[in-house]
């Protein structure tokens, strides 16, 4: 094999390290084989706790019925959602939840381009962990999301990265979190059924 590195899938495919893989390598891996694609690499995704899960339902309702009450005109999506960050075929992401207010961006197989705003509830384990205060912090602020949440539930804080305007705000599951991209919108944590 020379010099590339081998390194086994979570599905049993191995994969070389120094081969960038595109999107239609991640609709190729085999059925029930949930991966991102970063940079042309595959990241592979275990599947989501119920902790993790009841966080993402209750957010993601928290905001839909914002947006009903207020008339607004983005949209709410939940993972398995596909984001085509950078409209090319080397970035492909399933953030927890998505807020896309340009419709245009949206299709019938997700988005293309960077959603308005992202929540990203941190799985355990330290793969899980650097991806989204790492990995994906940089990528979304790069492809130009306006506003980005990690929502770590092991160490009961909400860090909210408002790009548009520069300011990082961190918060505990004791607090009512303001979302940047609007002005009336918090999330009160203390109302998160997550257990």
């Amino acid at each position: 094999m020379g010099i590339e590195k081998m390194r086994k899938g979570a599905s049993g495919m191995v994969l070389t390290e120094n081969k960038a893989y595109t999107v239609k390598d991640v609709y190729n891996l085999p059925d029930g084989t949930r991966a991102e694609l970063i940079d042309g690499q595959i990241f592979y995704m275990a599947p989501p706790s119920r902790k993790h899960q009841r966080i993402v339902t209750e957010l993601a309702t928290a905001i839909n019925t914002y947006l009903k009450k207020n008339r607004g005109s983005c949209e709410v999506n939940v993972a398995p959602f596909a984001v085509f960050l950078n409209k090319d075929d080397r970035n492909y992401v399933e953030p927890d939840i998505s807020v896309v207010c340009d419709k245009d961006k949206l299709n019938e197989k997700g988005c293309s381009g960077a959603p308005d705003w992202i929540i990203e509830v941190v799985s355990p384990g330290s793969n899980g962990r650097r991806m989204d205060y790492m990995t994906k912090l940089f990528k979304y602020q790069e492809a130009g999301v306006r506003e980005y949440w990690i929502v770590d539930p092991i160490d009961e804080t909400v860090t909210v990265y408002d790009f548009e305007h520069g300011d990082v705000g961190k918060y505990s599951f004791h607090d009512k979190v303001p979302a940047g991209i609007y002005r009336d919108l918090e999330i009160d944590f203390t109302d998160i059924d997550y257990i």
